[in-house]
């Protein structure tokens, strides 16, 4: 039973944006961005913004750098230009003069003042303090050395090359603080941030609602010259159940939803990917490429004897047709991923995968048991409830070649933790990019990034594909590191440690009086642009 502060709260959300007569409220609502997250908003610190909550409300309130456009490109943002030595280590960036954090108490009298690049310097020594043991610090490991030369003059050297660098310095983490608040004693930071973004903090009552204030002080402004943002406000509830989210959504009670679940899938899309016909006029479909391979993983060095040798876990990967699986499970939102772990969208894809082969996946699986003498190998899959029905598809396909599979159904964040420490032998996963690099899904793969410290959970070894991942920190043309990124999947592909699946594809669905959302492969939210029709 929810309680009484619950449905309290809610109503003062509405009132919050409700004013004493109808038309005020329809003049009001057009400026209020609407959604909702079925998921905590962790933090409001960007150090501290590791899950896509955070990260959608701390790209709302903070600037960092530089930033990514719609197609990837690193932009500027705080830093008007910047240049990189010939030799890749060193990066100058010169700063605007015209970026104020937001008005707060903290900065006394004048309410708000100029950002510098000292406020950068501080915000990255911040950022490595073992004391604030921010999850972000990582983006800084290659990092040497970073001095502010001025007021407006940022250096940072690094100690070896890393042509993604850029890509880096564009997530939430690298956003710029002001010292002030952390130098308040009793400051809550998390709670009560203070940014430079395109929205400002207003209120925040955890799981239960979150409200973002427009800017007034904002630098940025559209082509014809217009101070951005457009919105006066954005309004978060937190709902947990999709579903319940998404019936709001219908009835008009907010602006946006994104992504697609089981639970409502069937109801708003048909079996080939466009809109059911009861809502073409009401609700706009925005799709594109996403950064995110989902794929099955093995632990090579796991307990299943059957997944260690090369000639099942290959057969695995010949045995379903993956156009198939998408068009029935996905309602064609994915592309098949038969090109290697890296997915479309990023230099470096396009190595030679697996497509749907079930007369040479039987032929592997004979050879097995033929040299094994195992007449009836078993593979234990596991996997979330959410994920289940691909589960049981791609059981139930396998099941014909002859592999006995036992799908084992488990809790989102037990799975996590059994993936992580090796207690699992076949486990569905998928990799969200971090950046906008194909080194991210290479460093999958890397034998120093054995898990439970790094990203590689299947514990993949190889030397060759290490000594291309280490040569390719050194290339800085792009042509040239992306034909390693190909060969280095290539490796992955032959030796088959993982059984990609697709490629996914973002999915925003709006209230026909919503334009400007766009959409990135990053499925990075980006309401500085936003606008609301009356109606």
């Amino acid at each position: 039973m929810k309680s009484l502060r619950y449905y309290i709260s809610i109503c003062c959300l509405t009132l919050l944006f409700a004013s004493c007569s109808d038309s005020q409220k329809q003049n009001r609502d057009h400026l209020v961005f609407r959604y909702n997250e079925n998921a905590a908003v962790n933090s409001l610190d960007p150090a501290f913004s590791r899950t896509r909550p955070s990260i959608w409300v701390c790209n709302q309130l903070f600037n960092g750098l530089v930033q990514l456009d719609d197609s990837l490109n690193v932009q500027p943002d705080i830093a008007k230009r910047w240049q990189i030595a010939e030799d890749g280590k060193t990066y100058i960036f010169v700063l605007r003069d015209d970026v104020y954090f937001h008005k707060s108490g903290l900065f006394g009298a004048d309410s708000t003042r100029t950002v510098t690049a000292a406020d950068f310097e501080y915000s990255f020594s911040r950022l490595l303090d073992e004391n604030v043991a921010a999850p972000g610090r990582w983006i800084l490991q290659n990092v040497e050395t970073f001095t502010a030369v001025n007021d407006s003059i940022f250096e940072i050297k690094l100690n070896k090359t890393f042509p993604a660098f850029l890509g880096l310095l564009t997530m939430k983490y690298a956003s710029v603080v002001p010292h002030e608040a952390f130098e308040k004693a009793g400051y809550d930071f998390r709670s009560n941030p203070v940014g430079t973004g395109p929205f400002r903090f207003k209120i925040w009552e955890e799981n239960i609602k979150l409200v973002l204030r427009k800017n007034p002080l904002y630098y940025e402004k559209d082509k014809a010259g217009n101070r951005l943002p457009y919105l006066e406000a954005v309004a978060i509830t937190f709902l947990p159940d999709k579903q319940s989210g998404f019936l709001q959504f219908v009835q008009g009670r907010q602006d946006f939803v994104s992504g697609l679940d089981p639970s409502y899938k069937d109801e708003i899309l048909t079996p080939k990917g466009g809109l059911q016909p009861e809502y073409t006029t009401t609700v706009d479909m925005i799709t594109g490429p996403y950064l995110n391979t989902e794929y099955m993983g093995f632990r090579l060095d796991g307990a299943d004897e059957a997944v260690k040798d090369k000639r099942i876990r290959q057969a695995m990967n010949y045995g379903f047709d993956r156009a198939k699986m998408i068009m029935y499970l996905r309602n064609g939102m994915g592309t098949p991923a038969t090109h290697g772990m890296i997915p479309t969208g990023l230099g470096g894809y396009g190595t030679k995968g697996y497509n749907y082969n079930p007369a040479k996946a039987r032929e592997l699986i004979a050879d097995y048991k033929k040299d094994n003498g195992n007449k009836q190998p078993v593979v234990r899959m596991s996997t979330s409830a959410s994920y289940l029905d691909i589960a049981e598809y791609l059981q139930r396909e396998w099941q014909k070649l002859g592999l006995k599979v036992e799908v084992d159904v488990n809790p989102p964040s037990t799975l996590t933790q059994a993936i992580s420490n090796g207690k699992v032998s076949f486990f569905k996963a998928s990799w969200i990019a971090d950046y906008p690099d194909a080194e991210n899904y290479l460093s999958l793969f890397y034998s120093k990034n054995f898990s439970p410290g790094g990203p590689n959970y299947t514990h993949f070894k190889n030397a060759e594909f290490d000594r291309l991942y280490e040569k390719a920190f050194t290339v800085i043309n792009d042509k040239e590191r992306f034909a390693l990124y190909r060969k280095m999947d290539s490796i992955v592909m032959e030796e088959a440690p993982v059984v990609p699946l697709f490629y996914d594809k973002a999915a925003r669905f709006t209230r026909k009086n919503v334009s400007g959302l766009g959409i990135n492969p990053l499925n990075l939210l980006v309401l500085k642009q936003v606008k609301k029709k009356n109606g």
